[in-house]
């Protein structure tokens, strides 16, 4: 478990007005990490630009438990091909000024 702070669960549901029941459902499903603590659902709050992501997705647009998955599915895809461009050019640029020398 990290150090960062924890949000209640209950507490964001209450602000978010949304059902526990969802925020289970997405941890059920691996979307958001839960931590328990003396019987006390809490939420990482690094981890809730992810939630409010997710609760909008669900909420404003309909978007189903499948869709949620899809979406968080490709978004990682994304990021991690962007990464992976951002390494590679690197790599190129200092190639490029090797050879140019």
């Amino acid at each position: 478990m990290s150090n960062d702070p924890l949000i209640p669960a209950d507490q964001f549901c209450a602000q978010h007005n949304v059902e526990l029941s969802f925020i289970s459902t997405l941890h059920e499903s691996g979307l958001i990490n839960i931590v328990t603590v003396e019987h006390t659902q809490f939420i990482p709050e690094d981890h809730l630009p992810d939630l409010e992501k997710l609760v909008r997705l669900h909420y404003d647009l309909d978007i189903n438990l499948e869709g949620l998955e899809a979406i968080t599915y490709l978004i990682q895809r994304i990021e991690s091909l962007q990464n992976e461009l951002r390494q590679t050019r690197r790599q190129l640029r200092l190639y490029e000024v090797d050879t140019a020398h």
